[in-house]
């Protein structure tokens, strides 16, 4: 069962939907929405579970994906970060969809959930809190003071929600991971871009485009997590550069 979740909508022209990362909200895309705006039609969303869309019981991203459907209306051009890239993944694979890009979400699963499975008994205990400020410190990069201000702001640290997103990996066996995987990127015809401020290593473009296939891999190395924040000039073009590639 979907979810009715908060969203706005700005601007008019071709329909481009934002989707935030893991303990964020809409919010997150505030420095670059009035650019975005400007030649597009923005549908921005509150996944369930963050910001003020409604909790649920369950948050596969299947389901997160799912949500968004019912407030599209023409195929839009879907971009995610973080959380957001395995959602627009996800959700790329379900629904019709002009181009996906993900932002600095790796799809090989496999690594995160080692690092995962190690903490379990801290994720899912008291030191919930200091995990999420440590994996976020982790993953800061460039990015400013005033902008991680307002980032940390931001964040809610709802352990039944990201404890629930993260089931993928905390409740299943590395086999079982690679067929979720495999799922959520099967039948992805469309241009695919993987925007990546860390690299993942000279093995991953092979690796994606096994599962995407013509999937495009674009490092920012030493950036971090959200180049499209520490680098919006860049960001913005690079986006109206993938976009015309779409016809």
């Amino acid at each position: 069962m979907t979810v009715e979740l908060a969203h706005d909508v700005q601007g008019s022209g071709p329909l481009l939907v934002l989707v935030h990362g893991i303990t964020e909200n809409r919010h997150s895309w505030d420095p670059i929405t009035a650019d975005l705006a400007a030649t597009h039609r923005v549908l921005r969303v509150d996944l369930r579970g963050h910001g003020e869309s409604p909790y649920a019981d369950a948050y596969d991203v299947a389901s997160l994906a799912a949500d968004i459907a019912p407030l599209v209306d023409e195929p839009p051009l879907i971009v995610g970060h973080s959380l957001g890239g395995t959602v627009v993944t996800a959700y790329a694979s379900q629904f019709e969809t002009r181009g996906v890009v993900n932002i600095d979400q790796t799809l090989n699963l496999a690594p995160m959930q080692a690092g995962l499975l190690q903490q379990a008994e801290l994720l899912r205990g008291e030191a919930f809190p200091m995990v999420m400020d440590a994996l976020f410190d982790s993953l800061r990069g460039q990015v400013d003071d005033a902008g991680w201000q307002r980032l940390s702001q931001l964040r809610r640290y709802d352990q039944s929600v990201v404890l629930g997103i993260w089931g993928i990996m905390l409740d299943n066996s590395a086999e079982e991971l690679a067929a979720a995987v495999s799922a959520m990127t099967t039948g992805i015809d469309v241009p695919y871009l993987a925007l990546n401020g860390f690299d993942l290593g000279p093995d991953y473009a092979d690796w994606l485009t096994e599962q995407i296939p013509g999937a495009v891999v674009e490092t920012w190395n030493g950036v971090g997590h959200y180049p499209q924040l520490v680098h919006p000039a860049d960001f913005l073009a690079r986006l109206a550069a993938f976009e015309a590639e779409l016809g």
